[in-house]
């Protein structure tokens, strides 16, 4: 989610400038470098319609450029070779107390590529490393804070610092949009940017965090902030972009649902917020519920078939014109579209759905416990037998036994016939049900009562 809504800013500000939107996969770590995590990145960003306009690079295909980086920081004494373990360093700084990291044990050793060493980056004993950044203003970083960081692992692999800084001077990157909790490795981009001599850097700007209920950063452990699991639920794509564009920025006339291209007009950096952005999923389903609504009839069903498709949902009734017929009721009551099943289960399914919310069920039993159901039933049973099969008559029959038995007789009837106490309108439905399974389902729930 956070890496979808960073990718947006990118995207609207690119668009809002007439820049270039640049797709880069920052593969360096080669257990990373596989197929499926290249479409993990891609197909969140097409199913957003955020389409790039350079790329993708792959920066395990560029590694000769970082690598040659870092030989030149070698030979500038910006670099030295270091051949200590993770376990060394950690009983080195257990035995001193010190806790700076990595305590620069390597640095005057003259080292000269032993077998397994890394490479790191001699960071300046003094000064400060300033980083300008178009939300937070200027951050600054002591450098006698900064530890001697790795830039070519023991394996002969470049980070992803080194090839950063690499690539965006390669690619003449402006400006560099992304989450706050990268801001800690800017100084040390920077500081590459600096010993390699490309010049004035790009302009920064950090996101604010995502958080979620329990006012923490958003995690996978905790939360579902997959994209993928969004959409499996029907989330529009247009709706997670709106949705997406409102964690940490908002329109200047406050106005937040609109389509991308008036948000494009829109988007600013100086709109965007320092502090936390809260993830409130019910806002997205509000939002979500709003695309719903304003789709046409046909739009919408085109939309539900495809998505009941994509999740292989083959109900034995599935028929397309029902759908039809039945939108205008399901765009009123749905706020992601897998909340159509359970609207249409019962009419497509030969069997009725078991309702397995518990508090739900007990006020079902309640229900039908009703002294006067089993009248309400007999008495709609036997007009059914014969009655004219339309929403009208089916109607009139349900309310003339209700007031001939001084009951409300549309509940038992609706949980008799759909399973549950609330759902779509009654009779438009029951038009489409045969007049044999609808008396099947009522017979059933009388014979239930005794």
């Amino acid at each position: 989610m956070g890496s979808a809504r960073s990718a947006l800013f990118n995207w609207l500000f690119a668009k809002a400038t007439g820049g270039t939107f640049i797709l880069r996969i920052e593969d360096t770590n080669t257990e990373l470098a596989a197929p499926e995590f290249y479409d993990a990145i891609t197909e969140p960003l097409v199913w957003l319609g955020l389409e790039w306009d350079e790329g993708p690079f792959f920066q395990s295909q560029r590694q000769d450029l970082y690598l040659a980086a870092v030989d030149s920081l070698l030979e500038s004494k910006r670099a030295y070779f270091c051949d200590c373990s993770r376990s060394e360093i950690d009983q080195r700084n257990s035995d001193t107390g010190f806790r700076g990291g990595y305590d620069g044990h390597c640095r005057d050793r003259g080292l000269v590529d032993p077998v397994g060493a890394s490479i790191r980056f001699r960071t300046p004993d003094s000064g400060e490393t300033k980083v300008r950044d178009l939300i937070r203003g200027v951050v600054e970083f002591d450098n006698a804070e900064l530890e001697d960081f790795v830039i070519r692992r023991a394996n002969g692999t470049p980070v992803f610092l080194v090839a950063n800084a690499v690539d965006d001077a390669e690619m003449r990157i402006s400006h560099v949009i992304r989450g706050e909790d990268l801001l800690n490795t800017t100084p040390k981009v920077l500081l590459l940017w600096e010993a390699l001599g490309y010049g004035v850097p790009p302009i920064y700007a950090h996101l604010p965090l995502l958080i979620g209920d329990d006012r923490k950063k958003l995690s996978k452990r905790r939360q579902s902030v997959g994209l993928a699991e969004f959409q499996n639920d029907g989330i529009l794509p247009d709706a997670m972009v709106n949705y997406l564009a409102l964690l940490g920025w908002g329109p200047p006339d406050e106005k937040e649902i609109r389509p991308i291209e008036e948000m494009v007009d829109l988007f600013e950096l100086d709109n965007v917020n320092k502090g936390p952005a809260f993830f409130d999923l019910k806002k997205l389903d509000h939002i979500n519920s709003n695309y719903i609504k304003v789709m046409t009839a046909e739009e919408f069903t085109k939309e539900v078939d495809a998505f009941l498709y994509r999740l292989s949902w083959k109900p034995m009734y599935y028929d397309f014109e029902i759908l039809t017929v039945l939108a205008p009721f399901l765009q009123q009551r749905a706020d992601r579209l897998i909340d159509v099943i359970p609207l249409l289960d019962w009419i497509l399914e030969d069997e009725l759905p078991q309702e397995k919310n518990e508090k739900e069920v007990a006020k079902i039993d309640k229900a039908m416990k009703a002294e006067v159901v089993p009248q309400i039933l007999d008495g709609v049973i036997e007009r059914f037998e014969d009655c004219t099969w339309d929403v009208e008559t089916l109607s009139n029959v349900v309310r003339e036994v209700g007031d001939m038995l001084g009951a409300k007789s549309q509940v038992p009837v609706r949980i008799a016939v759909t399973g549950r106490r609330t759902g779509l309108p009654l009779f438009e439905p029951m038009v489409y049900l045969s007049r044999e399974r609808v008396l099947k389902r009522l017979r059933k729930a009388r014979a239930a009562l005794d």
